[in-house]
């Protein structure tokens, strides 16, 4: 049983990410302070300035900035999750199916369930693949957090296969022979 990781290059793409994400997100939070808690008082506190200026009315130059930055403030840590999961994946191939673990997630798929793998953004420098599998995954996830973090990141009925991810090319020809899918069908999942 061979268990594909992360290459060493896929790590630190993954930090260099991660770090980005991070640093959005204290942006959006300074920036929603700055908008939202301002005050003609210096020696105002964060809570007390926010509170005058809910007293006198948000304006539209207050309220667009804060909308942004609260979506921002809400979609990083999804953003975060996702490279994190990204970066714990490990993939095993074995007599009985492939096997996925991730920070705490352990989803076993059987050969016979998978109907495809969808090639996902052609274009892009590093492919992302998506093994299409013919049942719901994450039903095997038992924490319903963690279940609800993980369709986000990757969906119900299909297991992503990272760009970064070493042997890659040898893993998804792996699959392919194992589950039965012939080159055609994997083209045309493709599609």
């Amino acid at each position: 049983m061979k268990t594909y990781r992360l290459s060493p290059s896929g790590r630190r793409s993954a930090i260099v990410l991660l770090i980005g994400a991070m640093l959005i997100w204290v942006f959006a939070l300074w920036t929603l302070r700055i908008t939202l808690a301002t005050s003609s008082d210096p020696s105002a506190g964060l809570f007390q300035a926010l509170q005058e200026n809910l007293d006198r009315g948000l304006s539209v130059g207050q309220v667009i900035p804060a909308l942004l930055m609260v979506v921002l403030l809400i979609a990083t840590p999804l953003v975060l999750w996702n490279i994190l999961e990204e970066w714990g994946a490990q993939y095993t191939l074995t007599d009985a199916g492939l096997r996925f673990t991730s920070l705490g997630i352990a989803l076993n798929c059987s050969w016979d369930r998978i109907t495809g793998i969808r090639r996902l953004g052609d274009d892009a420098d590093d492919p992302l693949d998506a093994i299409m599998v013919s049942d719901d995954l994450s039903s095997q996830i038992k924490n319903p957090l963690v279940r609800w973090l993980h369709c986000q990141a990757c969906g119900a009925q299909r297991l992503l296969i990272y760009p970064g991810v070493e042997d890659r090319d040898d893993l998804l020809q792996e699959i392919r022979v194992r589950s039965g899918l012939s080159d055609a069908q994997s083209a045309l999942s493709r599609a």
